[in-house]
């Protein structure tokens, strides 16, 4: 079996948030970037079929060289070989687009995605893919098991989850709960000593128009600052939880 990964490159959520160009570009100046974390459930996940099934697993991510190091940290977690395209990452159409000629052109049985990018939580791409492939697509996926092209997978709905059952190929999303966090993996020297050699197949983009373009960005409004209220005065704490919150 075959599995294609596809992993983002996301800003640590304990970044600084900046923009530049009159707010049309996002500031990547001192932002530690890390796997995007669906991304890294759906590749321990895709490592446990390996180790169980005999799988191969292939990274993906549609980016510039600037996302290789991320690549190579999630190799190391257990994956054997790396694809970038070379492209920025517009929006989720484009990124579905260069994937789908990737899953063609390599065969892959299973396709993992995360459920959504933690830095424009789109959640398109998944979705947009497995229309483009004509393939079943599973998302928020929390439970995957597979026996030869059968998948019965569990999904989370509003106040439970779904089990679904379907074929390979596939397409599945997955996020928080695909496997347990105790189970996520951390590259031993070796593993990382390899990834620093490893060499990653570059594509070309295919020519594919981005239907959506940024407008701009802008930060959310700053917190009020907090008011302290001496424990006895209740009669204050009424007055400004009914006229200035005006939650009562």
């Amino acid at each position: 079996m075959k599995i294609l990964v596809c992993i983002s490159s996301v800003p640590d959520t304990t970044s600084k948030i900046n923009f530049t160009n009159d707010n049309q570009k996002f500031d990547t100046s001192g932002v530690q970037f890390i796997i995007n974390p669906s991304d890294e459930y759906g590749l321990t996940r895709a490592i446990q079929l390996k180790e169980k099934l005999g799988a191969s697993i292939t990274l993906v991510n549609v980016g510039t060289p600037e996302t290789e190091p991320i690549l190579r940290k999630a190799f190391a977690l257990g994956a054997d070989e790396i694809i970038r395209v070379d492209a920025t990452a517009t929006d989720g159409f484009f990124v579905a687009s260069q994937l789908e000629k990737i899953v063609k052109n390599g065969d892959f049985d299973l396709i993992i995605t995360g459920k959504e990018s933690i830095d424009y939580n789109g959640g398109m791409v998944g979705g947009m893919l497995a229309t483009l492939l004509d393939y079943p697509f599973i998302n928020k996926c929390i439970g995957l098991e597979i026996n030869g092209i059968d998948i019965e997978a569990s999904r989370e709905i509003d106040g439970g989850k779904e089990v679904i059952k379907t074929q390979l190929p596939a397409v599945i999303a997955a996020q928080k709960g695909l496997v347990h966090d105790k189970d996520l993996r951390i590259p031993n020297m070796r593993n990382l000593m390899a990834a620093r050699t490893k060499q990653i197949t570059v594509i070309q983009p295919e020519s594919v128009s981005a239907p959506t373009s940024v407008v701009g960005f802008e930060k959310t409004p700053a917190k009020n600052p907090v008011k302290m209220i001496a424990s006895d005065n209740l009669d204050e704490l009424i007055h400004l939880l009914h006229n200035e919150a005006k939650v009562i």
